[in-house]
């Protein structure tokens, strides 16, 4: 049986086999119904319940139960199956039951040498945790995480580049002297204007700009979020949208631009550097770190503190407290 709870909540309470009762709670009936499907095909293939069996599944088969009873439900889950793929081979495909803390460190260490970087091994580690966590809270793994005590790797913290007004005025005459796409200039002056992604203002529909301020949805927290822009800017979308419809992919002709401008940016932040500009300059003008991270949709003010120390204000009591030469 499946049914919705109160609390908005889909209940899971089935009993395939007398004294053999599963009772779960899931966010969506989606899930609810997968985990249903695959308690009673377990069930089916296996009728006279004989003792179980030693879990003898490799890990690649873990990673592809965890994407059909969770992973397919999240925004990146098959980026993130993709990326798991990678371990598993890494790995040698081990018995998941049987890998081990010391084993796993081994191979990321070969790993980070062959030049992997520490920041997709850390992305990668958290991944397979969390496959771990979620199969043995399914109750489809009976043994707990083997990896939950191996550490992440200490990463040197990435200066943030942004771009100064004079870089900006570049860069923008760049976009209209190369872009081969009408898309670009509009795109960035959304990325510029609001803090979001490149993929946020790329999905932008005309019903989604009205009454001073855009809304982005699908968005990487999952959480809607709409931010104010100027009357000027307003206009001039949906006159963009009029002559030339939707967006389309257009982070290539974006990145050929920069390129030809000759500005320096660190290794991957080619259209996210309009974020780290916006976030930048609104914390350098005075604004309030609380309401960056609304503006941004982080969800956790610490990824927002990466800007704090742009304000005018941070750690001024630094000059006035501290000694006097």
């Amino acid at each position: 049986m499946i049914k919705q709870l109160s609390d908005g909540r889909w209940l899971v309470d089935i009993e395939p086999v007398k004294g053999r009762r599963h009772r779960k709670r899931f966010a969506t009936k989606g899930e609810a119904k997968r985990f249903e499907a695959h308690i009673r095909n377990r069930y089916a293939t296996n009728p006279d319940w004989a003792p179980p069996k030693k879990d003898t599944r490799r890990l690649k088969d873990l990673v592809d139960t965890w994407y059909l009873l969770h992973g397919q439900t999240l925004t990146d889950g098959e980026r993130r199956r993709n990326s798991l793929y990678g371990v598993c081979e890494r790995l040698g495909n081990p018995v998941a039951a049987k890998l081990t803390g010391n084993k796993y460190t081994e191979e990321r260490g070969k790993a980070l040498k062959a030049g992997t970087s520490g920041k997709t091994l850390n992305n990668q580690l958290g991944y397979l945790r969390a496959v771990y966590n979620e199969l043995f809270r399914l109750e489809e793994i009976d043994y707990t995480n083997p990896l939950a005590r191996v550490r992440m790797l200490k990463l040197q913290e990435r200066e943030l580049s942004y771009l100064s007004v004079e870089e900006i005025e570049i860069l923008f005459k760049s976009i209209q002297e190369t872009a081969q796409l009408p898309h670009a200039y509009m795109v960035a002056q959304v990325c510029l204007s609001t803090g979001c992604r490149w993929g946020e203002a790329q999905a932008l529909t005309p019903g989604r700009v009205k009454n001073g301020s855009v809304t982005f949805v699908n968005t990487k927290s999952k959480r809607t979020r709409t931010i104010p822009i100027s009357e000027d800017l307003e206009a001039r979308l949906h006159a963009h949208f009029r002559k030339h419809g939707l967006f389309s992919n257009c982070a290539p002709a974006f990145e050929k631009a920069l390129k030809r401008s000759g500005i320096q940016l660190p290794k991957g932040q080619a259209t996210h550097v309009l974020r780290h500009t916006f976030a930048s300059h609104f914390m350098m003008n005075g604004g309030n770190i609380l309401t960056l991270q609304k503006i941004l949709g982080h969800s956790s003010l610490a990824m927002t503190m990466r800007y704090a120390h742009l304000s005018r204000d941070h750690l001024k009591d630094a000059i006035s407290l501290g000694p006097k030469i």
